[in-house]
């Protein structure tokens, strides 16, 4: 074999590799062609066959899989995948002409991390699978550099503050890449409902230049009646004082559906904009809705979220660190909730110096074994793949750097509260 072919050969192995589920053959030659001249395809055509593709080596980086097969539907092949050790960590699209929202919901809340609909769009499939596998790979890389650390690092507290920060970027970073999907999935609604209601004034406006064309014809011929008994037949026919109400109620849908776009990505930005060395006047009630947006894929479909904010001053802090602290503790919230349950968010001034955030869920609450190490470095309760252990570390050590505590109460079967008491004006010295 020449060194064109054997480098080809190797360029090939290092592909991530993809496997794609579907009963029905154009289906997988479809979503092969799309993906076969970026990766590695392997293909199944059953519930079945796709768990022994899923374990068989190498494993797959995602899997591609249909809802409707007559073996196995797409639901309990996720349940057995999840189920199981060796796969449970794969991450799974659903590709499905199933696009009620009650599915979604139930694809969702068994693990999915997206949703393709059928027709299959080739741009749509190529960026769903590569935010996919930016996630996983982030956090991969994170989960290796965690347990390399975690026999490397020893004392002393300047190294060990580097080293954090370090993997706060890390950290969120793999947040931002595996948010991607949610955030992509919530613009796909409003510009799906905007192009319709397009679609629909397009069809009104071509009934409206008929009347108009049909009054115009009588006006050149003002003799003729029966063209103006025409142009209102026609005017009555359409009903044309619904369809030009109709039609500003359909602009008026279209500019909420742009501006709800433009919320989420005003809304991303300033979620991840990183301004780590100014201190700044912030206001936290902005600051936990911004980041309340940005994790609403997580809480949407089993959270309600109240709020009750008091009135608390704007504080000196570091903006885009405490929502890292937010995000952390909403995004734990919600996952400690199985089934439907509450998140409250509460605000409220502690004297003429500071400020408490309480963040409270309805879940299954922490026992007291781990509540006492719940703040430790790599230390997690969740299943391999779904956290670092780092995420409540970082939030200690970001209050600690304001000056501030965080504290914690929880009950078994009752719920858990995090609270953060902030300074007001941290000490001169932190501000600058």
């Amino acid at each position: 074999m020449d060194d064109k072919g054997s480098s080809a050969q190797d360029a090939k192995r290092h592909m991530n590799l993809i496997l794609v589920v579907d009963d029905e053959p154009v289906n997988l030659l479809v979503l092969s062609g799309v993906l076969e001249h970026h990766y590695q395809v392997r293909t199944a055509r059953g519930g079945t066959e796709a768990l022994v593709a899923a374990a068989a080596e190498p494993q797959p980086d995602l899997i591609l899989l249909d809802i409707m097969m007559p073996d196995m539907d797409g639901f309990e092949v996720l349940r057995r995948l999840r189920a199981n050790e060796a796969t449970q960590s794969i991450p799974v699209i659903f590709a499905t002409a199933l696009s009620d929202e009650g599915s979604e919901q139930r694809g969702f809340e068994m693990g999915a991390a997206d949703y393709i609909h059928k027709p299959i769009r080739a741009t749509i499939v190529k960026a769903r699978v590569r935010a996919q596998l930016e996630a996983k790979a982030a956090r991969d890389m994170l989960f290796k550099n965690n347990q390399r650390l975690k026999h490397k690092v020893e004392g002393g507290s300047q190294a060990l503050e580097k080293a954090q920060m370090q993997l706060m970027q890390a950290e969120k970073m793999a947040s931002l890449g595996q948010l991607a999907a949610g955030v992509a999935h919530e613009i796909n609604n409003p510009i799906g409902f905007v192009g319709s209601n397009l679609g629909a004034l397009e069809a009104y406006l071509h009934d409206a230049f008929a009347i108009i064309d049909a009054y115009e014809r009588g006006a050149a011929e003002p003799a003729l009646a029966e063209a103006f008994a025409q142009a209102r037949a026609l005017r009555k026919s359409v009903d044309y004082d619904y369809l030009r109400q109709d039609s500003l109620d359909l602009l008026k849908e279209s500019r909420d559906g742009i501006d709800r776009v433009r919320k989420i990505v005003s809304d991303l930005k300033d979620y991840s904009h990183v301004s780590s060395a100014e201190w700044q006047l912030a206001d936290l009630h902005h600051g936990l809705d911004s980041t309340l947006n940005m994790v609403w894929s997580e809480l949407k479909y089993h959270c309600t979220v109240t709020k009750d904010y008091g009135d608390i001053p704007k504080i000196r802090c570091l903006p885009s660190q405490l929502n890292q602290v937010f995000m952390n503790l909403i995004v734990n919230a919600a996952h400690a909730i199985e089934g439907k349950g509450e998140i409250t968010l509460r605000t409220e001034k502690l004297g003429d110096d500071s400020v408490r955030v309480s963040i409270t869920d309805s879940g299954k609450g922490i026992p007291a074994d781990d509540l006492a190490r719940i703040f430790e470095p790599f230390y997690t309760t969740k299943p391999v793949g779904k956290g670092t252990g780092l995420g409540l570390s970082l939030a200690w050590g970001i209050v600690e750097r304001h000056h501030g505590r965080i504290e914690v109460k929880s009950e078994l079967g009752q719920g858990t509260t995090f609270m953060m008491t902030l300074p007001i004006n941290p000490p001169e010295d932190e501000a600058d």
